[in-house]
C-alpha cells in the first residue's frame, strides 16, 4: 500500500500519471489517472520536460522517481503468460510496481508479493492516452480515427493463440495451421468495419495534424513507447494491409505444401476462405462508396414518394429510356433505374430535360421476367417490338416495357439477371449495409442538398455489363507482386464511365 501523502506515479500505455494517494493531483504536463487534465500543452511538454520526449529518456526519469523514494507503477496492456520464475506473469489491466527500469526492453518489478522481470513493451499504445485527453478529442473523433481497432486487437489476440498452438516448433514443417484459419473465418469479418472506416480516419487525422498541438501529441506517445518512425496513419494502416496478406501468404504456403501433406486441404480451404472475406470487405466497401451517390441522387428526384432508395438497396445496376404500355394501349416514355431489389421509373421535364419527376417503382424480388417477341402480344392484344414483360408472382400485377432498339432490350435482360444473381450473392455473402450508415448518407445528401436546384446531373454511374456469374468472377486474382496498400483499388476492374450519364451534363442550355 502507498502511504498516505506519497505520490504514486503510473506508467500508463504511453505516458506517465501522477497521482496522489489521498486523490489529489500534482502538476504535470500530461494527464492524471482519473483521466482529468491539466492546462499545460504539448508544445509546453515538449519545452518543459524534453527528457520525457526522447528515446530512452522514460527509464532514465522512472529510474530517478524510485531512487527519490517514488512509488511507480505500470498498468498492464496485454496479458503475460510466462513459465519461468524469473518472469513476472499478469493480465491486462493489472497495476506493477516498477522497482527498476534501467533496462529499455525488461523492467524489475512487484505484482502482489512476487518481484520478478517483465516485458517494458507489455504497459504501452496510443488510444487510451487520447481517451484520457477529452479536451483534445471527443467520442466522435476518436470513433473515427481509431474506428473498431480494439475489437480486432482482442480477435487477433485469440486468433495468434490458437495458431501457435497448431505451430510445431520442433518440426514446422509438420505444422497443421489450416484450421485455425477456418475456425476464425467469420471473426474476419470484423476488418470490413475498420477497412470502410479508415479513409474517413485519414482524413480526420489529416485535418488534426494541421495544429502543432496535435502534431506534438502523436509524436510524444510515439516517442514515449521507443516506436519506429512511423506516423500514426502508418500505423492505422497495418489491419487494412494484414487482411490483405492473409490469402497471399496462404497461397505461398499452399505452393509449397504438397498434396500429400496432412494440411494440404485445410491450407487450401483457408486459403479460398480468406479470398471471401477479402471480397465481402472490398464488396461492402464499394457498396458504401455507392450509397452516397445514390442518397444523392433520391433527393435530386422531384416528388419522390415512399421508403428511400436505401432502405433496400445500395447499388445501381443499370438505367436507360424505356416506353410503357398500358393494356389500354397508351404509352408513356420513362426513364428507369434498376437497382438491386427495386426499379425505379421517372419522367423528365418538358423542358429541363436534366429534371426527374419520381413516377413509381416495382419490387423486383416479386417480379419474373418474361422476354416477348416481336409481334401481337396475345394477353395485350397489342403490336409490340423489343419488349420485355414483369410479372408478379403474388398478384396481377404486370409491367410491359419496350426498348428503342434491339441492343438496349438485350442490355436491360442481362441486367435483370445481374440483378437476381447479385442480390443472391449478396445474401449468400450476408452482405448487409450497416443502418447507421445509411442514415448518414441520406441526412449528408439533404444537407448538401438543401437550397439546390433539383436535376440528376450528379447520379450514380451504372456499371457496364458483363457476365457476374459465379461469386469470384466478380473479383480478379492480386498478383503477389502487388504492393498491399493497392489490394483494395484492384479488387474490383475498372469501369468505363457509362455514357448514358455523361449525356446528362450536356442534354441542355438550362441546366444551371
Amino acid at each position: 500500500m502507498v502511504a498516505r501523502g506519497e505520490i504514486a506515479r503510473f506508467w500508463s500505455l504511453e505516458s506517465l500519471h501522477m497521482v496522489s494517494s489521498d486523490g489529489g493531483p500534482e502538476s504535470s504536463a500530461l494527464v492524471d489517472d482519473n483521466g482529468s487534465e491539466e492546462d499545460y500543452s504539448y508544445e509546453d511538454l515538449c519545452q518543459a520536460n524534453p527528457r520525457y520526449l526522447q528515446p530512452g529518456g522514460e527509464q532514465l526519469a522512472i529510474n530517478e522517481l524510485i531512487s527519490d523514494g517514488s512509488v511507480v507503477c505500470a498498468e498492464a496492456l496485454w496479458d503475460h503468460v510466462t513459465m519461468d520464475d524469473q518472469e513476472l506473469g499478469f493480465k491486462a489491466g493489472d497495476v506493477i510496481q516498477v522497482l527498476e527500469a534501467s533496462n529499455k526492453d525488461w523492467w524489475w518489478g512487484r505484482n502482489e508479493d512476487k518481484e520478478a522481470w517483465f516485458p517494458a513493451s507489455f504497459v504501452r499504445g496510443y488510444i487510451r492516452q487520447c481517451r484520457k485527453h477529452t479536451g483534445m478529442f471527443t467520442v466522435a473523433q476518436l470513433a473515427t480515427i481509431f474506428g473498431n481497432i480494439e475489437d480486432i486487437y482482442k480477435f487477433q489476440r485469440k486468433f495468434l493463440k490458437d495458431l501457435e498452438k497448431q505451430y510445431n516448433k520442433e518440426e514446422p514443417h509438420l505444422s497443421e495451421i489450416g484450421s485455425c484459419f477456418l475456425q476464425h473465418q467469420e471473426g474476419f469479418a470484423i476488418y470490413s468495419e475498420y477497412c470502410n472506416n479508415h479513409p474517413g480516419a485519414c482524413a480526420e487525422l489529416a485535418r488534426l495534424m494541421k495544429q502543432s498541438r496535435y502534431r506534438h501529441f502523436f509524436e510524444a506517445c510515439r516517442l514515449l513507447q521507443q516506436m519506429i518512425d512511423i506516423s500514426l496513419d502508418g500505423f492505422l494502416l497495418t489491419p487494412v494491409q494484414k487482411i490483405c496478406k492473409y490469402p497471399l501468404q496462404l497461397a505461398e504456403l499452399l505452393k509449397y505444401t504438397t498434396q500429400e501433406h496432412s494440411d494440404y486441404s485445410n491450407i487450401k480451404a483457408a486459403y479460398e476462405a480468406m479470398k471471401n472475406v477479402a471480397c465481402l470487405i472490398n464488396e461492402r466497401k464499394r457498396k458504401l462508396e455507392s450509397i452516397d451517390k445514390i442518397a444523392r441522387w433520391q433527393v435530386s428526384i422531384v416528388g419522390w414518394e415512399g421508403l428511400d432508395i436505401l432502405d433496400r438497396s445500395s447499388e445501381l445496376i443499370h438505367s436507360g429510356e424505356l416506353t410503357r404500355l398500358t393494356k389500354q394501349g397508351r404509352s408513356q416514355q420513362r426513364t428507369f433505374f434498376l437497382f438491386d431489389h427495386q426499379l425505379v421509373s421517372c419522367k423528365k421535364d418538358l423542358l429541363r430535360r436534366d429534371m426527374l419527376y419520381y413516377r413509381g417503382r416495382v419490387d423486383m424480388d416479386d417480379m419474373e421476367l418474361v422476354d416477348l417477341e416481336d409481334g401481337r402480344d396475345k394477353d395485350w392484344n397489342l403490336s409490340l417490338k423489343n419488349a420485355f414483360k414483369l410479372v408478379s408472382r403474388t398478384t396481377d400485377e404486370a409491367h410491359l416495357l419496350c426498348a428503342k432498339k434491339q441492343e438496349d432490350k438485350a442490355r436491360w435482360l442481362q441486367a435483370c439477371g445481374d440483378e437476381r444473381r447479385r442480390v443472391q450473392e449478396d445474401r449468400e455473402m450476408g452482405m448487409e449495409i450497416p443502418e447507421n450508415q445509411k442514415k448518414l448518407a441520406m441526412l449528408n445528401a439533404q444537407k448538401a442538398g438543401h437550397g439546390k436546384s433539383k436535376g440528376y446531373s450528379g447520379c450514380p454511374v451504372a456499371p457496364p455489363h458483363q457476365n457476374l456469374h459465379p461469386l469470384h468472377q466478380r473479383h480478379v486474382t492480386v498478383p503477389t507482386s502487388v504492393p498491399q496498400q493497392q489490394v483494395f483499388a484492384l479488387a474490383e476492374p475498372k469501369r468505363k464511365p457509362s455514357l448514358f450519364w455523361h449525356t446528362f451534363n450536356k442534354l441542355t442550355p438550362f441546366k444551371k
